[in-house]
């Protein structure tokens, strides 16, 4: 998929750059309360899974852009998550999203395995396992 997001600063991504990454992407808003809620969970996974080949992404629809993720991730501590912001729904609507929070699971290869729509416990035990299980790129064997 080759719809750009973009960082605070304004630089631009695509999925294509996290190619040999597994990626949880989560869609959210500042406004939408069950994402409110499931923000702190997404920041804890993101540190136990660091490190592991897969990357927690959560991409903002918030109209008012960098800012407005900044200011509720000072409020709410969140401090392990990139301020992401998909400006016009473009990978929004590239992955078919229709409602939020939801939660995109992205293989190392770039395929989606499966999406969560709704809140969850992110950083739950087996959810955590089963994270790295299905989206960890695999590791060729030392020989």
């Amino acid at each position: 998929l080759g719809e750009a997001f973009f960082d605070g600063g304004g630089k631009e991504f695509t999925l294509a750059d996290y190619r040999g990454k597994g990626v949880v992407l989560n869609f959210w808003a500042t406004w939408c309360f069950p994402c409110v809620l499931e923000m702190p969970a997404l920041d804890s996974l993101q540190v136990k899974i660091s490190g592991g080949g897969v990357e927690v992404l959560t991409v903002s629809l918030n109209r008012g852009g960098g800012a407005d993720v900044e200011k509720f991730y000072r409020k709410n501590r969140i401090a392990n998550l990139p301020i992401l912001i998909d400006r016009g729904e473009a990978l929004t609507s590239g992955l078919g999203v229709t409602g939020l929070p939801t939660t995109v699971l992205i293989d190392a290869e770039g395929k989606e395995i499966g999406r969560v729509v709704g809140a969850a416990e992110w950083d739950e035990p087996k959810i955590v396992a089963f994270v790295r299980g299905c989206l960890a790129p695999a590791r060729t064997p030392k020989t």
